[in-house]
């Protein structure tokens, strides 16, 4: 028996309790993987991130050349594949979602550009 549900459900746990997760990319030039502080927003099975500075964003860049990412909730950790959102439609349904769960005042003043959005799909 897997053990792969279980530690699914405990990442899941963490999502729905916590404002702020840390993602891990890969370096698009270096290599290297490199984390970062990310706020998210867990929509039934779907897992949204938005980049601060759309797709201007470092992390977001380094997704788009390497999807793999790793995602950590204080320890409750899984691999997403990183699913570029470019549709200008489903971008504002994301930053809704964001601003329904941060505040429109604290999206407003931490995000800069609206142009992107990403939905991390679990591996």
């Amino acid at each position: 028996m897997s053990n792969k549900p279980a530690r699914n459900d405990a990442l899941k746990d963490r999502l729905s309790r916590y404002r702020e997760i840390n993602i891990t990319v890969t370096g698009r030039k270096s290599g290297r993987t490199i984390s970062n502080p990310v706020w998210f927003v867990l929509d039934e099975d779907k897992l949204y991130l938005l980049p601060v500075k759309g797709s201007d964003t470092q992390w977001y860049k380094n997704a788009l050349k390497n999807p793999m990412i790793r995602i950590d909730a204080r320890g409750a950790e899984a691999e997403f594949q990183a699913v570029p959102i470019t549709d200008a439609n489903r971008v504002s349904s994301v930053v809704e979602k964001f601003r329904d769960k941060y505040g429109a005042g604290d999206v407003k003043k931490y995000y800069s550009k609206f142009d992107v959005a990403v939905l991390a799909q679990m591996r």
